[in-house]
């Protein structure tokens, strides 16, 4: 009898980030069968919802009432998401210091030169991006 393969697990956030990916190409919000169709089809539209509601609750994504159910859009662009990330893991270090001392020690010189550079630059550009506090609690 022939032996069945390992069902292969996505890595953790997968199936996230391409719902975020679907969401960032559309010209506007999305039903989750409109997000369903964009990614191939190949998730049940329950698993869809389940993933928007969870990106909903992160605050990663926003959603509006269309109809019996729901539209989403992305709240942030993926750098967006990536800094609020960044963040949010910042925020859990009881010594913010050590925790950025040990993430710029580990940066390229280029990453570096790229900080400095925006550290640097016209007082206060590195925030160009949006302000903390526009909805820090996704991750």
């Amino acid at each position: 009898m022939a032996e069945t393969p390992p069902v292969r697990r996505r890595p953790p956030g997968e199936l996230e980030a391409g719902v975020l990916a679907a969401l960032w190409a559309a010209e506007g919000p999305l039903s989750p069968a409109e997000v369903q169709s964009a990614l191939g089809g190949r998730l049940a539209r329950t698993t869809v919802t389940t993933i928007l509601t969870r990106l909903h609750d992160k605050g990663a994504v926003s959603r509006s009432r269309a109809g019996r159910g729901f539209t989403y859009s992305p709240l942030q662009d993926s750098a967006g998401l990536t800094a609020r990330r960044m963040r949010k893991e910042l925020d859990k270090q009881s010594d913010r210091g050590a925790a950025l001392a040990r993430f710029v020690s580990q940066l390229t010189s280029e990453d570096e030169e790229l900080l400095r550079n925006l550290l640097g630059g016209a007082g206060g550009g590195a925030r160009g991006g949006p302000q903390p506090g526009a909805g820090d609690d996704a991750s």
